[in-house]
């Protein structure tokens, strides 16, 4: 889970600036009040496509709508669907449209007659792959602003390389932080080792923090797509650029794995990262001393996740030998001995992994930014990685390892730590790929089988209980980066096992997030016509464009809906330029329901900051899903 709160306030304002560009689709009579929601990144081709209409219950019993085509002319007319439900006390009855029977390729507009008015925002209907290379391209351009280090893009973001200091970063002993898990309690770092280098890598998110375990979990999905799904221009070499800070943080001839780069919260006398909002490269230029407040602002510290050569916590082993392993497979052919040098690594960190976990697991410093309870995952994932990396070279040590993916396969599911596919639980992903080894006995693959189709019932059930079709918890963090979640376990199930039963669930998960939700907004920037204009990201607040017109943070992906009750308090920091975007007309709160709230403000890190996490899984999903319709088409 993302932490209870990533920045800590320093100064509150009571006005904020309103970023234009945003559109609502209303009625014009209040009676009439009703709001039409689409997927507007598009329906593919041959899916099943729905839209909702959403308004009180006695105008909505008589509307009917049409669709016309960008000449304006009607190609499909017809009756709205059964109620599904109510959103709130304005929105008292939501419907559904079926759009089905729209096959041609196109751009259209759905209008309400009868009894009720309003029209929705253009959608396209396209095949597959028009609809989604495109926002496959945005995914890897967010992580290209994401770089930190000497490799930065200035043609993507304006600015200059950063964080130079990591070059030579010092190794402390993690800090005790107060019971709150978000301040610090001592006023200095014990200094344990060092110098090392850490440089590079990605910012983890709206910060410029870097973690082992989201960068792990990140380069193992996009290693996954390259591998198997149709090609990304500059995927690869992005893959790489987060591959090659992931093998810096592993020190094979010490064992040692650092964990993060970077201090989070600090205290009064000791500034972290989430203490200044400022662009990345200004700590670089920063004039301090061992004591002076932004000290380790400029010199980062560097948080090791075991002592030399002692066990490593088992989901961090896990997921940095997956990865090591993945880049083994996309190498084997084309490099085999560069193939043979990430094998050999995956094969020491899953080596020194500790299988038997007391306590805690260890995620970041604080533990509270990211939480985890399950492990056995990882292990399963890193299993059937360095399986599959040794079959590809011929090594004996397949079988063995294979062996052992069954086995952690077989503990994860027999576990009370279940979940679905995000940051904290990779079983979905290890699943798909120990279905595909040769030689799995029956057993095993009815298990794996079972429990993929328990994570996908689990989101079908949840959205059988929600007017709009979510298929995840509004009101808990991450629904967004869960909901990309559910759509690539859909497909990974499917290419496994060849059962299609939850294509149109997932067809309508991607709907929700590209604007068939009670908000009618997109969560993916550039995505659609309205998404987010103001994301709690320091660099695209200050060094980017802060209208949605320009150079914006395309393909990022942002936390969207949460608690309601979470955002009565905004978060500013000296320095960062106000930002805030509502829908035309109308408050984003007129749209809020079932304990769910949304806000697009710079301030809203509950809804708007985006992350790496969420993004690669978002690329993943859609991924598969060009995947699936180019082999439809074979």
């Amino acid at each position: 889970m993302k932490p209870l709160s990533r920045f800590v306030p320093a100064v509150t304002v009571a006005s904020l600036v309103t970023a234009g560009g945003l559109v609502s689709c209303s009625a014009q009579d209040a009676d009439e009040r009703a709001e039409i929601r689409v997927n507007q990144a598009g329906y593919a081709t041959g899916e099943k496509k729905y839209a909702y209409v959403m308004g009180a219950g006695d105008a909505l019993a008589g509307a009917r709508f049409t669709v016309a085509d960008e000449r304006g002319r009607t190609v499909l007319r017809g009756g709205l669907g059964p109620s599904t439900g109510s959103w709130n006390a304005t929105y008292d009855t939501v419907r559904t449209v079926d759009l089905s029977a729209l096959r041609r390729t196109g751009t259209y507009r759905l209008r309400l007659t009868g009894s009720a008015d309003g029209q929705s925002p253009r959608f396209r209907v396209a095949p597959a792959g028009q609809l989604t290379d495109p926002l496959r391209a945005d995914s890897v351009r967010f992580f290209r602003t994401q770089r930190d280090g000497g490799d930065v893009l200035p043609e993507q973001t304006g600015r200059a390389a950063s964080h130079l200091t990591d070059e030579r970063a010092i190794v402390y002993a993690p800090p005790v932080y107060e019971a709150d898990g978000e301040r610090m309690a001592a006023t200095a770092l014990t200094e344990v080792a060092g110098p090392v280098d850490v440089s590079g890598g990605w910012f983890d998110a709206g910060d410029f923090l870097k973690f082992t375990h989201t960068t792990s979990y990140v380069v193992g999905q996009l290693l996954t797509t390259v591998r198997d799904t149709p090609a990304v221009p500059g995927l690869p070499a992005e893959a790489d650029h987060g591959l090659d800070w992931l093998d810096r943080m592993w020190d094979g001839p010490d064992g040692v794995l650092y964990a993060q780069v970077g201090l989070g919260s600090g205290n009064a006398r000791l500034r972290g990262d989430h203490d200044v909002w400022r662009l990345p490269e200004e700590d670089d230029a920063l004039s301090v001393r061992p004591g002076d407040p932004d000290h380790l602002v400029k010199h980062r510290p560097v948080f090791r996740a075991n002592t030399p050569g002692d066990p490593v916590s088992p989901n961090l082993a896990g997921r940095v030998a997956a990865a090591f392993a993945l880049a083994t497979q996309t190498r084997a052919e084309q490099d085999p001995e560069a193939a043979r040098r990430w094998l050999d690594k995956a094969a020491e960190v899953y080596a020194q992994a500790d299988t038997d976990p007391r306590g805690r697991l260890f995620t970041t410093v604080p533990a509270s930014y990211y939480r985890e309870d399950s492990w056995r995952d990882d292990m399963e994932w890193a299993a059937v990685e360095l399986t599959r990396a040794a079959r590809e070279l011929g090594d004996e040590r397949s079988a063995r390892w294979q062996r052992e993916a069954v086995g952690w396969a077989r503990s994860y599911i027999g576990s009370d730590e279940q979940g679905t596919l995000d940051v904290s639980d990779v079983s979905a992903l290890a699943h798909a790929d120990l279905l595909s080894s040769p030689g799995l006995d029956e057993e095993t693959r009815s298990a794996l089988e079972a429990d993929l189709r328990r994570q996908l019932t689990q989101g079908t059930r949840q959205a059988a209980r929600d007017p709009f079709g979510a298929g995840v918890v509004l009101t808990e963090f991450d629904a967004v980066p869960r909901t990309f979640g559910l759509v690539a376990t859909a497909g990974l199930y499917a290419r496994a096992t060849g059962d299609h039963r939850y294509d149109a669930f997932a067809s309508r998960q991607r709907g929700w997030v590209f604007g068939a939700n009670a908000w009618g907004t997109s969560f993916v920037i550039g995505a659609g016509e309205t998404y987010p204009h103001c994301p709690e990201h320091q660099v695209a607040n200050l060094a980017m464009s802060r209208t949605g017109r320009g150079d914006i943070l395309r393909g990022a992906v942002v936390n969207g809906p949460n608690k309601a009750d979470l955002l009565g308090d905004l978060e500013w920091f000296d320095n960062m330029r106000p930002c805030s975007a509502e829908p035309s007309g109308r408050r984003w709160s007129d749209f809020d329901g079932h304990g769910a709230g949304y806000i697009d403000d710079v301030a809203a890190w509950q809804t708007v900051e985006p992350a790496d996490d969420f993004t690669a899984t978002a690329l993943l999903a859609l991924s598969l899903t060009a995947d699936a319709a180019v082999t439809e088409r074979r």
